[in-house]
C-alpha cells in the first residue's frame, strides 16, 4: 500500500510538472489553426475550409502519434529497463490513447456543440499513415533520453501543442464549420481531449505499468 501511495505521489507531481507545458501547447495549437483560419477566410478560399483541414488532419495525427511513442517510451524507459514492455507500452500508449484524443473525444464534443459530426478513425481507415509513426517515436523514446536532461517534458509539450492541432482540424473536417462561433466549448473540448488523453499516454499509463521495484525516485 505504501509503495501504491508513493507511485500515485509521484505521478501528480509530474502530472503538476508538466500543467505548463500542456497549457501552453493547448493555446499555441488553437492560434495556429486560427491563423489557417482567418487566411482562408481573407483568401476567399473558406469553402475549401473543411477538405483543406482533414488533409492538414491526417499530417497532424500521424505526428501526433509520433510524439506521443516518445514521450510514452521515454517516461517507461526512464524508470523501467525493458525492452518488450517499453515496445507494447509505446505503441499502446500512442495509437490507443491518441485515437481517443483526435478522433473520440472532438467527435463526441462536436455532438454536444450542435454539430452533424462523421467518425473517422485513421488507425482503422489509414492504418499505413499511423503505424509507421508509432515504431519510429518508439525508437526514438529509447534515445531521447541521453539528449536531454528532461526529455518527457520537452516531448510533452510539442505532443500537447500537435494534438490541440489535430483536435481543432478533426472538429473543422467533420462536421463543426464555425468552430470560432463556439469558441469557449472548443477551448473547452480541447483542453479535455488533450489534457487528460495525452497526460495519460505520456505520464499516467508508462508510470502505472513499472514494475514497483523501478528504481524511480517515488
Amino acid at each position: 500500500m505504501k509503495q501504491v501511495n508513493s507511485k500515485a505521489k509521484y505521478i501528480l507531481l509530474e502530472l503538476i510538472n508538466h500543467l505548463p507545458f500542456s497549457i501552453f501547447g493547448v493555446v499555441t495549437g488553437m492560434i495556429m489553426v486560427g491563423l489557417l483560419t482567418f487566411i482562408a477566410i481573407v483568401s476567399g478560399g473558406e469553402g475549401l475550409l473543411n477538405h483543406a483541414s482533414e488533409e492538414l488532419f491526417h499530417v497532424f495525427h500521424p505526428v501526433h502519434v509520433l510524439l506521443s511513442a516518445v514521450a510514452t517510451t521515454a517516461m517507461y524507459w526512464k524508470h523501467e529497463r525493458s525492452w518488450i514492455k517499453a515496445i507494447i507500452v509505446g505503441m499502446l500508449g500512442s495509437i490507443l490513447i491518441c485515437g481517443l484524443s483526435d478522433t473520440i473525444f472532438p467527435f463526441l464534443g462536436g455532438i454536444l456543440l450542435g454539430a452533424q459530426m462523421h467518425i473517422h478513425i485513421c488507425v482503422f481507415e489509414h492504418y499505413q499513415l499511423v503505424v509507421p509513426f508509432a515504431i519510429l517515436g518508439v525508437i526514438v523514446g529509447f534515445t531521447i533520453g541521453n539528449a536531454l536532461e528532461r526529455p518527457t517534458e520537452y516531448s510533452h509539450s510539442m505532443h500537447v501543442f500537435v494534438s490541440s492541432a489535430a483536435s481543432i482540424l478533426y472538429l473543422i473536417s467533420y462536421g463543426l464549420d464555425s468552430w470560432v462561433h463556439s469558441l469557449g466549448g472548443v477551448l473547452i473540448l480541447t483542453i479535455l481531449a488533450v489534457m487528460i488523453p495525452c497526460c495519460l499516454s505520456d505520464i499516467v499509463f508508462p508510470l502505472t505499468c513499472t514494475h514497483k521495484k523501478c528504481g524511480c525516485e517515488c
